[in-house]
């Protein structure tokens, strides 16, 4: 009998063959830089899930400590202590480690605007503005443990923001600058914050948008905002009114900073920032992050994952007001000391190829963003992408949702030419950092997976009773601590609990999401557990039947939902958005289900295929399927305040019972 391999032989076995699917090998510059190989990465991911104490407490040497912590690690389950008793500063670890070493006079971020500007900082620069903006902070109270909401688009000075609430121990909370003023009131209301950091406008798609008039409404009557803080994004461009005694304008209040403010020495474990994240109720969650573990994390994932280097040009284009742009354009690439591209507006604007003219022109290495912008850049065409000079990328990332294997070679073929290897990376607001990805130097990628875990994720695929699976599919899980993890629900113990640590006697976390792996120990993310649907007893996925939608040469995006079926259950539900020039048919409504019938099975042919111009998505483009499971059975809509454009749900609504 063949001896059954271990799961290290069986990963090691994918440098050479593998018959489950496409294989991409690394790139030919693997090894040449330093980047670990595939049997390094398995020893030390070994190393970190088996011994993460010596793991993290070998790499904690990095980070600059104003007080040695006393021990790695206490695991209470759920809860963990990361380096338990030590001292230090965010802020110091991005900026101040930085200003008696070449970095300090490198570039730290080139800030784009919409219309065309274009600033410059380096990290000396980032230091004194942070600094100022501290001080400034402390003139109007704000004190060590104090919350400061930030609301505003993306400029420089939100990271700016950040970095000072750091320096003097105040615990940040950026909300994205699209809420409308009730969604950031209840965010305000929910954390305490006693100051607002914002703008006065910004642009989008070339329109203004008038931030202040939102957040005068969404503090209007506050019981605990003493300060509004307004940047000038354009002279007086964008009209809007202060309030005397409570607003300040930010280029007063860091005119007046002091250009050093000695660095509040923070316990590991104390909050650095809350964010807030959509739940399955209506209220969302403040998840809340602390100091040493979450730096540990985006520090070492971001030179790992993306293997940066020091001529590296990185662009991560997601919002700072989500996580995604809180660990990796601000924590872990400043750590590294990167320089990094931010970009106020749209990819667009003024024209679809604005993203590739800034890669042409700023010579970018590293492209990261979410697999919807991906499918947008699809449906614009080939035409905005060939004129332009792409040839300085040499390493691509997606986040945010499961990318389908078809994006993925449009990817990698179109963008990439067919030499930049891609990360697509699997975590979210709750794990704090990248938690399965590929690394760059080591990992065979197949399209559509995320493939292996990251250093101390010690993942697994479970079965409704616990049982962990070596291979098919079921809920992703973590079973041990890592340092990035949240620490908790803001003034909500019992949700930490029962959303995270309630399932399988509370021996794992659950990440919420569905996952299968495959007989080479591969993880494919399927989605959200409730975007699973039930037909006639067979689970699916609905990215599993999504992907399967924009495989065909018609299709550019696609959203599945299950509906109530009085046979099998439930029953599909698909809304289409077509590429430029195709027409909406009956014809190709009849092909589309046919088409899915013959990709995943006749149990899953759709029920009714609706062709749409656009789907309703959240401010950073991810589809809210509860929405169209709604307009589809003919429920309340419930809360919209997170969609970028309520008016396309209501044209759907009407279309769908038109039709």
């Amino acid at each position: 009998m063949k001896a059954k391999k271990s799961e290290t032989e069986r990963l090691s076995d994918l440098s050479r063959v593998s018959d489950e699917g496409e294989i991409y090998q690394p790139p030919a510059w693997a090894g040449e830089t330093g980047t670990p190989s595939m049997s390094v990465y398995l020893k030390r991911w070994k190393y970190s899930v088996e011994d993460p104490e010596g793991f993290w407490g070998e790499l904690a040497r990095e980070l600059v400590w104003e007080k040695k912590y006393e021990k790695v690690l206490e695991w209470n389950r759920p809860h963990a202590r990361w380096f338990v008793g030590g001292k230090l500063n965010a802020s110091v670890q991005c900026l101040d480690k930085h200003l008696n070493t070449p970095v300090a006079e490198k570039t730290a971020l080139v800030w784009i605007g919409e219309p065309g500007e274009k600033k410059t900082l380096s990290y000396r620069d980032l230091y004194t503005l942070v600094n100022k903006l501290a001080s400034g902070l402390k003139k109007l109270g704000v004190k060590r443990g104090d919350r400061v909401a930030i609301y505003m688009p993306m400029l420089p000075e939100l990271p700016i923001a950040c970095l000072a609430c750091a320096r003097i121990g105040a615990i940040h909370s950026v909300v994205f600058a699209g809420f409308a003023p009730q969604s950031l009131r209840d965010r305000i209301d929910d954390c305490g914050a006693s100051v607002v950091i914002t703008s006065d406008g910004g642009w989008r798609r070339g329109s203004k948008m008038l931030v202040k008039d939102i957040v005068d409404s969404a503090v209007d009557g506050s019981q605990t905002i003493t300060n509004v803080v307004v940047v000038k994004r354009g002279g007086d461009v964008f009209s809007h009114e202060m309030k005397q005694g409570r607003d300040v304008y930010y280029e007063n209040l860091v005119a007046d900073g002091d250009e050093f403010v000695a660095p509040e020495p923070m316990d590991s474990e104390d909050p650095l920032f809350i964010l807030y994240t959509s739940g399955t109720t209506g209220k969302p969650k403040g998840i809340f992050h602390t100091h040493a573990g979450y730096l540990l994390g985006t520090l070492v994932s971001s030179r790992e994952v993306f293997d940066l280097r020091d001529n590296d040009i990185f662009w991560c284009t997601a919002d700072i007001g989500w996580i995604t742009g809180h660990s990796y354009v601000i924590y872990g690439p400043m750590q590294n000391g990167a320089t990094q591209i931010m970009y106020e507006g749209a990819p667009n604007y003024p024209n679809p190829d604005r993203f590739w003219e800034i890669v042409e022109q700023e010579k970018v290495t590293i492209f990261y963003t979410a697999p919807t912008a991906i499918r947008a850049f699809m449906s614009w065409g080939d035409k905005w992408i060939k004129p332009r000079d792409l040839s300085s990328l040499r390493l691509l990332g997606t986040v945010g949702e499961p990318i389908n294997p078809e994006v993925w070679r449009w990817y990698h073929k179109t963008i990439g030419a067919e030499r930049c290897p891609i990360v697509d990376t699997w975590w979210q607001t709750e794990t704090g950092s990248i938690s399965i990805t590929p690394l760059p130097g080591s990992t065979p990628t197949k399209p559509g997976s995320a493939t292996l875990p990251f250093y101390g994720i010690d993942a697994v695929v479970l079965d409704e009773s616990g049982a962990e699976l070596s291979e098919g599919g079921g809920l992703l899980a973590i079973r041990k601590p890592w340092p990035a993890m949240m620490r908790g629900i803001w003034g909500d113990e019992q949700r930490y609990i029962d959303t995270y640590w309630s399932r399988w006697e509370g021996k794992y976390y659950f990440a919420g999401d569905a996952a299968y792996r495959d007989k080479d120990g591969y993880f494919w993310i399927v989605g959200r557990v409730d975007d699973v649907v039930n037909v006639s007893g067979h689970r699916i996925g609905t990215a599993e039947l999504e992907s399967a939608f924009i495989e065909h040469e018609a299709v550019i995006e696609a959203a599945v939902v299950g509906v109530p079926h009085k046979i099998k259950g439930e029953g599909l539900v698909g809304f289409v958005s077509l590429r430029e020039g195709e027409q909406h048919t009956e014809e190709l409504a009849e092909e589309l289900r046919e088409w899915i019938a013959k990709k995943i099975g006749k149990f899953a042919r759709p029920e009714r295929v609706m062709f749409v111009d656009d789907l309703p998505k959240t401010r950073s483009g991810k589809i809210i399927r509860r929405l169209l499971r709604n307009i589809a059975t003919g429920r309340e809509l419930g809360d919209v305040t997170t969609l970028a454009d309520a008016s396309t749900l209501e044209k759907l609504r009407q279309q769908y019972q038109e039709e």
